[in-house]
């Protein structure tokens, strides 16, 4: 990390279909190998499966509503004093609570047993519109560690 200056945010360009920030950002999050055609044409498929699978005109929302209903509103931190490590509750920023949705998100769908990426992809976002799923249980179980961690933050700096 430089001690010179704060490195600028470089600003992402929006997807091709929706022209949505965030949708590109999911795009680049589930390329590997940077195969990013190839990352479009999965996320698009899944988008449209799950817009379909849930009766939904547009599947931006659908996009949206999985990830709002991901997103945490607060998380743990080490904060070291005295000798001992306390797990701190802090309450996340906007753009680190979107980021990890969206890493909990491709990271639930990758472990899941569906055939294809786009059937992962696909069904993750159907448990995550509707509150369920493997991404939806990582936001909660974080809420409940911080909730169990209240009586620390105090420490918060």
């Amino acid at each position: 990390m430089s001690r010179r200056r704060k490195a600028d945010k470089r600003e992402t360009r929006p997807d091709t279909l929706y022209g949505d920030k965030v949708l590109s950002k999911f795009i680049n999050i589930v390329m590997v190998n940077g195969m990013k055609s190839k990352s479009e044409k999965i996320v698009y498929d899944a988008l449209d499966a799950a817009a379909y699978k849930l009766k939904v005109k547009s599947p931006i929302d659908v996009f949206r509503n999985a990830l709002s209903n991901v997103k945490p509103g607060i998380e743990v931190r080490s904060r070291r004093v005295g000798g001992a490590t306390y797990q701190v509750p802090v309450e996340i920023r906007n753009e680190r609570a979107q980021a990890l949705a969206i890493r909990w998100i491709v990271d639930a769908s990758r472990k899941r047993n569906e055939k294809s990426m786009v059937d992962r992809l696909a069904q993750e976002l159907v448990d995550a519109h509707d509150n369920k799923g493997i991404s939806v249980k990582k936001k909660e179980d974080t809420h409940k560690m911080a909730e169990a961690n209240r009586a620390f933050a105090h420490y918060r700096w």
